[in-house]
């Protein structure tokens, strides 16, 4: 591979590809890098992939299955000290479905840890020579479904945790994201309050997990209070029941009694809390029923009641428990408010209180804090997870649910023909072995699972269905690229590309020998707290020539749209397209960080890789933001795969890359800047090429504020087909050590 080289590339070019709302600024030249001596060894050293374990058996891959031929259902066994059991055979089992003994028909044992990769040997010695060089970390690693062992939702029930808890929950979700986490992870931090937010997207990527993180704050409208306990107060009755007997939810809450209207509104307001968490779990759950590896829901609240008359609530938990158990999913519950006293708190107005009265309060939190337990444990026991309280360290309770996912067995029986009676079923599973605990899924509807999955029929629901999906669909192949700028007239902007598969896409031939074909285009950008600033629903229909239909069938097509950005944080950009002839759908979403440039720190646009001076040659036919249209890099008739949209490179071709620097450090003496760039390549996390770092030397700055650089690297003939991902790293030499790196990243794919 070659190091690094200069390429003149001037500033009309980086804003016809990044920003085209600012297409009327002045051209001007960009400086050029020095020329560079090829070092001695050029050629990157190929990292091996990471070994994996084989992929489950298509019996195994569903984990839970409900079907006409078998109930399948997986179980976790523990010792006395809750170390996993990994040696039994089917013979130590024992199933029962409604009380009724089955027969075993399948076993096996599931184990979910893979041997240690062999790439993380190389990756702690890259760490080290990160940390010894001042280096960033690398990119995340984009995971294949096969390479996912664990997929984790981690759900924070904002509309129920206390002040004290969040504070808990915050710092303990930090230490799980950077000690815990593991390469193969696949993880989404969700709120409940926040719905389909922009960061509450399933990702490796820690930098993302991050923001989010940074998002999950205490709710003040909900019903969590700033303490554990509501504090007292003080409106004692002089008429009116007597304290005594078991109190009602309201008082749980208060500790005083109050009238029956009063009651009812506090249950009232309790029980919607409840469902509104609750649906947003099913939302959750839902949206895991197509993700791969050991799927774990892991809920953080302060709990809810389970009241008898409260149907609602218990409707909403059961039908939950069953959607768990049919997408395979195990909930894991922790109360983050540990041990608790009961004490009385300096909020308290405990004036006037005579010693019974103060005696009747503590007790009745105790019943509080016990009753709020109830629903937090039937969401763990029903779906075979674990319930974690009165543990003071967050971080020990989050191991421990980490512990508890390496393995699992597989129970299968062949059901009864009454099982599809769509009555409540309960499951029992049994161990022969003495001292051995059993967890297990407790039930199910007696709904097979082909009749329980949503059927699609209507145009929303298919594109709301792909849009929606933490994974991207892939009936209709998509590849999204979004990047961050900025100019002086437009500010801050997201360009992006969205290149469509034609072969995936049905064209109909008309009479006159034109090729038709009608696509539904949705879109979605959101902010950091849910905010959708930019929504597209548009239907296009495109009518091509047969020299352009086989160009399409050759290159896709290219969607291409810009949104101004007002507001610096975090945004996602969900894109979903259906083909209306076959109702076919595909989807692709993607995170993108927006600095605030006000701050005056070292920041880098966006990358655009590709054949990028075959862009500067062929403008794209008809394209009009909005617009699909046939790729902009085929004017010359020839596949070209390595166009921004595609970014694909086929081996021993060029990479051409252009991004921005802004916010640069000027000398006082020269009025230039000092900065280095480096270029580094990733395959599944580890290195595969490290550049030399190069000095950027300029004779004039056209805008000080904004530097567009552009650069190239030779693939080399040896490098073999795959993921891939390139880091530029830039340094100012003139600015202080916290603030002196910027670096930004982006995938693109080698083929033969």
């Amino acid at each position: 591979m070659k190091k690094l080289t200069s390429l003149i590339i001037t500033h009309a070019l980086l804003l016809s590809l990044l920003a085209p709302l600012a297409a009327a600024q002045q051209t001007q030249s960009a400086p050029t890098p020095p020329a560079q001596t090829t070092p001695p060894s050029t050629t990157p050293q190929q990292s091996a992939p990471p070994s994996q374990q084989p992929a489950p058996d298509d019996d195994d891959s569903d984990v839970v299955r409900i079907t006409t031929n078998l109930v399948q259902v997986d179980a976790v066994v523990v010792d006395k000290k809750g170390n996993q059991v990994t040696d039994l055979s089917a013979d130590d089992f024992e199933i029962l479905e409604d009380n009724r003994p089955q027969k075993l028909t399948n076993f096996s044992y599931v184990l979910n840890e893979s041997a240690t990769p062999a790439t993380e040997t190389a990756n702690e010695s890259r760490k080290s020579s990160d940390k010894a060089s001042a280096l960033p970390p690398p990119p995340p690693r984009h995971l294949r479904p096969e390479q996912v062992r664990r997929t984790m939702a981690l759900v924070v029930d904002d509309l129920g945790l206390s002040f004290p808890s969040m504070d808990s929950v915050r710092s303990g979700l930090r230490k799980f994201v950077d000690e815990q986490m593991q390469p193969n992870d696949l993880v989404a931090i969700i709120r409940t309050s926040a719905g389909a937010g922009a960061l509450q997207q399933f990702t490796s990527d820690k930098r993302q997990l991050h923001a989010a993180i940074n998002r999950v704050k205490w709710y003040p409208g909900a019903y969590g209070g700033t303490g554990v306990f509501t504090p007292v107060e003080n409106r004692i009755r002089t008429s009116g029941p007597e304290m005594g007997g078991e109190a009602s939810g309201a008082e749980l809450r208060t500790g005083i009694r109050e009238g029956d209207s009063a009651i009812r509104l506090r249950e009232f307001q309790e029980e919607i809390f409840a469902v509104g968490a609750l649906g947003a779990l099913n939302f959750v759950v839902r949206g895991m029923r197509e993700l791969p590896g050991r799927k774990s829901v892991t809920l953080f609240s302060d709990g809810f009641t389970l009241r008898p008359d409260s149907e609602r609530v218990r409707q909403s938990v059961r039908q939950l428990t069953d959607l768990a158990n049919r997408a395979s999913v195990v909930f894991y519950t922790i109360d983050p408010r540990g041990l608790v006293a009961y004490n009385f708190m300096a909020e308290d107005d405990t004036a006037g209180l005579n010693l019974e009265r103060l005696d009747d309060i503590q007790s009745l939190r105790a019943q509080q804090f016990s009753a709020s337990h109830v629903g937090l444990d039937e969401l763990s026991h029903s779906t075979g997870g674990l319930f974690i309280r009165n543990m003071n360290n967050l971080d020990r309770s989050i191991r421990r649910i980490i512990n508890d996912q390496k393995g699992f067995y597989l129970l299968g029986y062949r059901p009864q023909s009454a099982t599809f009676d769509r009555r409540y079923h309960k499951l029992e599973v049994r161990v022969k072995r003495p001292g051995l605990k059993v967890r297990f899924r407790r039930g199910f509807f007696g709904i097979k699972d082909e009749d329980a999955r949503p059927v699609r029929r209507t145009r929303y629901d298919q594109l709301l269905g792909a849009l929606t999906s933490p994974f991207s669909s892939a009936d209709v192949r998509l590849r999204l690229t979004a990047v961050f700028g900025n100019t002086e007239q437009a500010g801050s902007f997201m360009t992006s590309l969205m290149h469509i598969n034609g072969n995936d896409v049905k064209f109909t031939k008309q009479p006159d020998g034109t090729y038709k074909t009608v696509l539904d285009v949705v879109g979605l950008t959101y902010r950091d707290n849910s905010q959708v600033i930019d929504n597209r629903d548009q239907t296009t229909t495109l009518t091509l020539k047969e020299e352009a239909y086989q160009r399409v069938l050759r290159e896709g097509l290219t969607y291409t749209f810009n949104v101004p950005i007002k507001k610096a944080g975090a945004y996602q950009l969900r894109m979903a397209v259906r083909d209306a002839s076959t109702t076919r759908t595909g989807s692709a979403n993607q995170f993108i960080e927006v600095p605030d440039l006000k701050k005056n720190q070292l920041v880098l646009s966006g990358l655009i890789v590709g054949d990028l001076k075959g862009s500067l040659q062929t403008a794209t036919p008809g394209a009009r933001e909005g617009n699909a249209a046939p790729d902009a890099n085929a004017g010359n008739g020839a596949a070209t795969p390595a166009s921004p949209a595609v970014r694909r490179f086929r081996q021993n071709s060029d990479l051409d890359f252009a991004y921005a620097i802004y916010n640069a450090r000027l000398d006082k003496a020269t009025g230039l800047p000092q900065l280095t760039t480096q270029a580094r390549i990733f395959r599944d996390g580890a290195p595969v090429f490290n550049g030399d770092v190069l000095p950027l030397k300029f004779t004039s700055l056209p805008d000080p504020k904004r530097l567009d650089l552009a650069g190239s690297l030779n693939l080399g003939a040896n490098l073999p087909p795959g993921e891939y991902v390139l880091q530029i790293v830039v340094t100012d030499l003139l600015a202080a050590d916290k603030h002196r790196m910027a670096t930004q990243w982006i995938d693109f794919e080698v083929v033969k």
